[in-house]
């Protein structure tokens, strides 16, 4: 036995499933001159090498600084074995099954340049093949069924391998080797063209070459991708997108564009070093980046926005579009860029629709031709939205979903599975495993059936797909929200614990969890709703408002939670109408100044009178008598009153219009720290709120900085002089009354989150005024601030409730 050279096993978890990992430790093997073996198991990637000790020290050296692009290796356990007598080769062997696993699955990576050499190449044999992939890119997550990451457990099970495929992926000098999802246009998926009939008009190439013609006359598609199906149209055509918000009834949320390279893109918007990078890069989001003037966009792309959310194609089939597409265009409309509308597959509020049946069910109203493949995509999945924030080479998630999701969230400590259920708007969940969160996509508005359905699946998928169920859910505060249903439905189904946590709470632990922040910790969670009760962790419903601009005392070792101070609370006349129409919220601040009347006491005309004049009207009397006007101390509301009473917004159609366009009608050339800064101090409260013992909560004044806005407006003071006066005006009075309660409670952070954290402004300059006051900010860098992170915070709380009763003996 002693001439046989030693032999090790080497466990590796993370992301090492889906991204070349085994054909890369298969070829390090080979390089060092190593025999042994690797396969794909349930708790990770597992590798036996053997050979001379110099030999394995030199393996196990360059392990982690040559692994794959796509790879992320977590952890590496080595442990000596019994050698294997005449064992003198390297294999890949097949991978093996089992309960439990330690794998993070890849997201859906981008087509790669060699793909992309073979996809424009006359000669090659997947010359325009819409399903081109190797083992650095193409479907992963939404294709995949089940762990370990093999064919057969992915939806490209179904399609048999031809020899020249089977003998890419038998060898190991080739890039496809072991590469699940390759195909050719002999055994692969393929794309055909339909009516809303179903009837099939055109298949493979010359389907793609109709579509583009439909497209270039006008004419709305729905096109299968990758996570589900996109609406498609000409961008410069102003018919052609108009035509499409009527029939998805999306009047003015502005619209995603899809260009074919990042030269177009500069054509159409302001590209800094940091956007290219997202535009260009393997994840390939929605980049929203500052329009150009004069550019052939029409115009109903944003109409209400100074930025376009653009995208480069990201799957082998969108190269194919846009050299259909480009070539028409080149010949009908010369230096016309090539820009197509790509919007998610479905109409307002409903989830991106997932098969060729639903599709035509479902988008047959919206749609006037269909362009179909039959490549399964097992999970929905939105496309991703970002922004930079000035000065910065950091992402701002507005929407995390393709190219980010299932990646994990590194909790600060391990516990046992706690499933987060999420909110109502722009939900998500979350389900712990270990010290990771694993947060699903962007899930869409809790507001109807479908979408229901779509958290079901996540739900189901997420625990299978970890194998672990959760002991815990954590649900929203809200009686009347559908995740609340879900929980209660659970608990019939299963038997499993549930609780609540209010929805800001939920906030602060979200981007503390983050952070991995322990202990006790400022936060400022700022947006446009939340419920919120007088003691919101007992249960108890003594009196409500709707919170929204709060000061919270979050511990996260004793899940103390103390509510320290909020916004000074006004009135929502008509209660919901109250947000689609902010004018109602602006004469609410103006009431209750003691102004019923435009111009009374030399104060400003109201801009909304002319529209809105009889209901105006009324509205004092609405607010006098206290029918339907719920108090609210939301900052995202206050936001809305602003750009109301500024004429800037008077009716959203979608949430945030207001606020954006508030955003934008900064004098952005004043540098903040030189805006006159309207008064805001941080007062005592008047009324009886208390919460977990102390003082009362005290509150932001807005009512002084608006009575200081209105007499700006007065004299003549220009709009977007007022816009940026009052984003200088709020940020210092919020960072003030963040230092007062940090001084007090012996606190050095202080964490933002809320959807006013995706203001740039706010991005910016908000954690720099906390930074400028001896505090240490923290935000949020792997979700987005809005309400997409809420059910990390559920998840998060859920977790360590559960470590501390283990700790305290319960």
């Amino acid at each position: 036995m002693s001439d046989i050279p030693p032999r090790r096993r080497v466990t590796v978890t993370g992301q090492v499933q889906g991204v070349g990992f085994r054909p890369y430790i298969y070829r390090l093997a080979q390089d060092v001159g190593l025999a042994g073996m690797v396969r794909n198991a349930p708790e990770g990637v597992i590798i036996e090498i053997q050979g001379g000790t110099r030999r394995l020290d030199e393996f196990l050296r360059r392990l982690e600084p040559e692994q794959p692009p796509l790879s992320r290796i977590m952890r590496v356990s080595i442990q000596d074995i019994a050698p294997v007598a005449g064992d003198c080769a390297f294999e890949i062997r097949k991978s093996t099954g089992g309960a439990g696993h330690d794998v993070l699955i890849s997201p859906d990576i981008s087509t790669c340049q060699d793909c992309l050499a073979e996809l424009t190449d006359k000669n090659d044999r997947r010359f325009l093949y819409p399903f081109t992939n190797c083992t650095n890119c193409g479907p992963r997550f939404t294709i995949t069924r089940s762990i370990p990451y093999d064919r057969p457990n992915t939806s490209m099970g179904c399609f048999p391998m031809c020899a020249d495929c089977q003998r890419e992926y038998d060898d190991p000098a080739n890039r496809r080797f072991h590469a699940q999802p390759n195909a050719c246009p002999v055994c692969g998926p393929k794309v055909w063209l339909s009516d809303r009939s179903g009837l099939v008009v055109a298949r493979r190439d010359e389907a793609m070459r109709k579509l583009a013609a439909i497209l270039m006359q006008g004419g709305i598609a729905a096109v299968k991708g990758l996570g589900g199906f996109h609406l498609v149209c000409d961008a410069t055509s102003q018919e052609a997108v108009r035509g499409l918000r009527l029939r998805k009834r999306r009047p003015h949320k502005p619209l995603a564009v899809m260009v074919p390279d990042i030269d177009t893109a500069r054509q159409l918007a302001h590209i800094g070093p940091a956007e290219e990078a997202w535009l260009t890069g393997h994840v390939r989001p929605i980049v929203l980046c500052p329009k150009r003037r004069g550019v052939p966009l029409a115009s109903a792309v944003a109409p209400d926005a100074d930025q376009v959310g653009l995208m480069l194609p990201y799957t082998p089939l969108h190269f194919v579009l846009f050299r259909r597409f480009g070539r028409l265009l080149a010949q009908e409309r010369q230096n016309m860029p090539a820009a197509l509308v790509m919007t998610s597959g479905n109409a307002s509020d409903e989830p991106i629709c997932l098969g060729n049946r639903e599709a035509l069910s479902r988008l047959a109203e919206i749609a006037d031709i269909f362009l179909f493949h039959n490549r399964d995509i097992l999970i929905r999945t939105d496309d991703s939205v970002l922004r930079i924030p000035p000065g910065s080479d950091q992402p701002l998630l507005l929407r995390r979903a393709r190219g980010f999701a299932p990646q994990p969230v590194f909790l600060p400590e391990s516990g046992p599975s706690v499933l987060g259920l999420g909110p109502e708007l722009k939900c998500t969940l979350t389900l712990t495993k270990g010290d990771k969160a694993f947060v699903s996509q962007h899930l869409g508005d809790m507001q109807n059936i479908e979408t229901l359905g779509f958290h079901h699946e996540i739900s189901e998928h997420l625990q299978d797909i970890l194998q672990t169920e959760p002991v815990l859910a954590v649900r929203d505060q809200h009686p009347n929200y559908l995740t609340t249903s879900v929980a209660q439905e659970m608990i019939r189904k299963t038997g499993i614990e549930s609780t609540f946590l209010q929805h800001h709470f939920a906030h602060a632990h979200a981007v503390l969890a983050e952070n991995k922040h322990k202990g006790p910790a400022i936060c400022l969670a700022l947006d446009g709703t939340g419920f919120g009760t007088s003691q919101p962790n007992l249960g108890i419903a003594v009196s409500w408002t709707i919170w929204g601009g709060e000061c919270l005392l979050v511990d996260t070792l004793d899940l103390r939670h103390t509510r320290l101070g909020h916004l000074a609370e006004f009135g929502l006349p008509g209660g919901e109408a109250a947000v689609h129409e902010p004018w109602r919220l602006a004469q609410s601040l103006l009431w209750e100044l003691d102004i019923e009347l435009s111009g009374q006491d030399n104060t400003p005309d109201w801009p909304w009178l002319p529209e809105f004049e009889q209901a105006s009207r009324f509205l004092p009397q609405i607010l006098r008598k206290n029918l339907n006007c719920p108090l609210t101390s939301s900052c995202g509301r206050l936001f809305d009153a602003v750009s109301a009473m500024l004429g800037l917004c008077l009716r959203t159609t979608y949430e945030g219009q207001a606020a954006i366009v508030l955003e934008q009608a900064q004098d952005l050339e004043i540098p903040l720290a030189q805006a006159a800064v309207y008064p805001c101090p941080v007062l005592k409260h008047s009324g009886s709120c208390r919460l977990g013992g102390g003082e009362e909560p005290r509150q932001l004044d807005i009512y002084t900085m608006f009575r200081a806005l209105l007499a700006d407006m007065r004299e003549g003071t220009p709009v977007p002089v007022i816009a940026r006066r009052f984003h200088a005006s709020l940020i210092s009075g919020l960072a003030d009354m963040a230092a007062h309660f940090a001084k007090r409670e012996g606190i050095g952070h202080v964490a933002l989150s809320g959807g006013v954290m995706q203001n740039l402004t706010f991005a910016v300059e908000l954690p720099r005024a906390i930074a400028e006051r001896g505090l240490t900010p923290l935000t949020h860098k792997d979700l987005p601030p809005n309400d997409g992170c809420v059910s990390l915070g559920q998840a998060a709380y859920g977790q360590r409730l559960l470590n501390l009763r283990k700790e305290r003996g319960q």
